[in-house]
This record gives C-alpha cells, sequence and structure tokens, in this order.
C-alpha cells in the first residue's frame, strides 16, 4: 500500500483500547501487528488467493489476518472505506457527493439467485438460459459505475 493509500485508509481504522491509554494489553489475535501490515496483508490474500503454506514471511499468520479481516464487516469498516471512496471519486469528477440519477445495470449476465421455499412465486420466475429458478439480481449503479 502506498503512503498516499494509507493516509487515506488510516484514519478510519479502529483504534485499539489498548493503544488508547484504557488499559488492558493486545489480544494477541490481530492488534499485536502494524494495522498498516495487517491491511497489506488481507489485500495480498484476497489478491492472490494463497494458501497457508504460501504466505510470505512479510506478514504475521494466516489466522491472524483472517480474524483481522472477519472482524472488519462487523463494525462496517468495508462499507465505509467504499462509501468514502466513492464520495472522493465524485468530488474530483466534479459532482455532487449524492447521486441524482441512478441507472439499472440490467444485462444478460446478470447473476440468477436461488428463491427459497418460502419465496412466493409471484415474486420469483425462471431463467431459461442459466437453467435456474428463482430472481435475476441487478446493480444500481450512478452514472459513474459505482455503486
Amino acid at each position: 500500500m502506498s503512503a498516499s493509500e494509507w493516509q487515506v485508509v488510516r484514519p478510519l481504522l479502529p483504534v485499539p483500547a489498548w493503544l488508547q491509554g484504557q488499559g488492558g494489553r493486545p489480544s494477541g489475535r490481530a492488534e499485536g501487528y502494524c494495522h498498516r501490515v495487517m491491511v497489506n496483508g488481507v489485500r495480498y490474500v484476497v489478491d492472490n488467493e494463497v494458501k497457508r503454506v504460501n504466505l510470505p514471511a512479510d506478514f504475521p499468520p494466516l489466522r491472524r489476518l483472517h480474524a483481522f479481516a472477519h472482524r472488519q464487516p462487523a463494525t462496517g469498516l468495508l462499507a465505509d472505506f467504499h462509501d468514502r471512496l466513492r464520495d472522493r471519486v465524485r468530488v474530483r469528477e466534479g459532482r455532487s457527493v449524492n447521486p441524482t440519477a441512478a441507472i439499472v445495470d440490467a444485462h444478460v449476465d446478470a447473476p440468477s439467485v436461488r428463491a427459497a421455499a418460502n419465496i412466493p412465486r409471484v415474486t420469483s420466475g425462471r431463467d431459461g438460459g442459466k437453467r435456474v429458478g428463482g430472481r435475476k439480481r441487478h446493480g444500481v449503479v450512478d452514472c459513474l459505475g459505482w455503486s
């Protein structure tokens, strides 16, 4: 991660209580490692889909990266990253932060999702091309292509 990327990401990461002087100690899982190393490790694993034995020695153990990555959706961190990045791109493009129009991205390759048994047949159908019963999922994006 470059220094400019880290300047954007760092303020969004939660500061552990033990670093704020509120007592306690590092939990031993992920908080004993630098957050920048943890974020770089998670990005490396996601990008390369590495197995445990292939993780470079520069990164913390895979189970610590895994714990760090799985704790973030509960805090809303990833959604916050996405929202802030989208807002910055919209402002850079000379647009308002809040889009005024949306486009339904409905193309042939939209994924079909199987409907559960308790979903009424009236609201679901059958995708004959993919031979799947359920609903077709479409994305909604703004004029720049951001969701």
